[in-house]
């Protein structure tokens, strides 16, 4: 008997509401990571690495930035482990509440004037718990937008947990801009104001704890759970049998990731504002970001009408087409000095970042198999941004003091976005896939265009059967 997908059995009530909760949960935890982002940019190399000097201390900044994509994998397989054996929605909470406690820990750190190499440490173990629970967090939100959508809305559902990106950059960046402009200005920025963002995650994360516990659990592992279909250890039985169409997801994901890192990452922050760069004003600078992250918000979600229009494929295609044309333009752009010059910089770039990142959830959740599902995508989501932008900031530092031009830093993103179109070109259009656990055997198989298996769906067997 062919299953009628279980999305279409919930009421579009319980949708909106699942829609609404990934929205909220994860413009929180990116909130907490790009706060930390951007502070390393504006004035962590000061309070925390400052005997190291500034050219050495700003590298040791960003590398801190991307010493948490080292431990994304670890949150990855265990969120992964975890969400394929007790549910989805378990491991949003306990993610949200880890990475709120760690940023706001982070604003009450001592620096190092006052605690010496204390501080730094400190940091660091923070920066590596924020981390492992971003590492985690990503897939259980995708699975439970994807696995709740109508089959023929993956798209634009799985971009809701997308659209968190955006909204947490603009959250943090419009915060710091007030903050920097606005409430504590000047020095008072560098010795207080910095730490109320920080601070304010701990009313967020109340705020993130009560949505994402008003919402069902995913109907695909409620299935799973019902038919006792949990497999012993996911991860294993991943690797088995999928690692290829692992390493290939991860890379589909390493060009967006180096390209937005760029600007979450606060690099452009920091080149634009450092007194031996462009000395531009901060707070305009932090405004700037502020508003290419409405147009990154805006091009995210029309990439999910757009994925479930045209395809998963197609949409990246011409989002990753759009980045490469733009990573020589955003740097001839910055280096103006003109602020409104840098915003049509990150403006056009925002185009592709949006159009690459907003089909992800869909693609990814119709790669992998129901039983593995959760640890598929999270730990591919991981790896990938490991290869992209776990150290873009600090290449691209290193690329510019070494070089002297920010044209080593555009061909260091085109490279990467041209590996990433490469590895799009290899995955199989999937949409519309039955993504329940009766249809395991067709979601097996076939991932890759490289695998030319088919399984046994279904309808399929219904129609042989009949």
């Amino acid at each position: 008997m062919s299953t009628l997908p279980l999305a279409q059995r919930r009421p579009a009530r319980e949708n909106r509401r699942v829609a609404f909760a990934t929205i909220v949960g994860t413009t929180i935890e990116w909130y907490d990571f790009f706060i930390y982002a951007n502070a390393a940019g504006l004035v962590f190399a000061k309070l925390f690495f400052e005997p190291a000097g500034s050219d050495i201390g700003i590298l040791i900044s960003f590398a801190s930035v991307g010493l948490s994509f080292l431990f994304r994998p670890l949150g990855a397989f265990l969120a992964g482990h975890f969400g394929d054996r007790i549910g989805r929605r378990a491991m949003l909470v306990i993610t949200l509440i880890m990475m709120g406690a760690a940023t706001t820990l982070i604003g009450v750190l001592p620096t190092y004037e006052s605690a010496g190499i204390v501080a730094p440490i400190l940091l660091l173990m923070l920066r590596i718990l924020q981390g492992i629970s971003a590492g985690g967090e990503w897939g259980g939100a995708v699975l439970m937008a994807v696995e709740h959508a109508p089959r023929t809305r993956r798209g634009l559902f799985g971009s809701f947990p997308q659209l968190g990106v955006p909204l947490g950059m603009l959250l943090a960046s419009g915060v710091l801009a007030l903050m920097s402009g606005v409430i504590s200005p000047g020095q008072a920025f560098i010795e207080w104001g910095w730490r109320v963002p920080f601070l304010l995650s701990f009313v967020l994360i109340i705020v993130g704890y009560i949505v994402r516990r008003s919402v069902d659990e995913s109907p695909v592992f409620e299935e799973i759970a019902r038919k006792k279909k949990q497999t012993r250890v996911p991860i294993v039985e991943l690797f088995k049998k999928h690692w290829l169409l692992v390493i290939i997801a991860a890379l589909v994901f390493a060009g967006n990731n180096a390209a937005g890192y760029m600007t979450t990452g606060g690099y452009i922050l920091n080149y634009s504002t450092h007194p031996k760069g462009l000395h531009m004003d901060r707070t305009e600078v932090l405004l700037a970001v502020t508003g290419s992250a409405v147009l990154w918000f805006i091009f995210t979600l029309v990439s999910g009408y757009l994925a479930d229009w045209i395809g998963r494929k197609k949409t990246y295609l011409i989002g990753y087409s759009c980045l490469v044309v733009t990573v020589f333009p955003l740097f001839w752009l910055v280096n103006t000095g003109n602020i409104w010059s840098l915003f049509l910089g990150l403006a056009m770039f925002t185009v592709g970042l949006g159009l690459t990142y907003g089909p992800q959830a869909a693609l990814y959740s119709e790669l992998f198999p129901a039983s593995i599902r959760f640890s598929g995508v999270a730990i591919s989501y991981a790896l990938g941004a490991i290869l992209g932008g776990a150290f873009a900031p600090t290449i691209a530092t290193a690329l510019v003091q070494a070089t002297g031009t920010t044209v080593s830093v555009s061909v260091y993103l085109l490279i990467l976005a041209l590996i990433s179109t490469g590895a799009v070109l290899l995955v199989r259009e999937r949409k519309g896939i039955d993504l329940s656990i009766d249809n395991q055997a067709e979601q097996e198989v076939g991932g890759l265009v490289l695998d030319q298996r088919r399984g046994v769906s279904t309808d399929d067997a219904v129609r042989t059967t009949a």
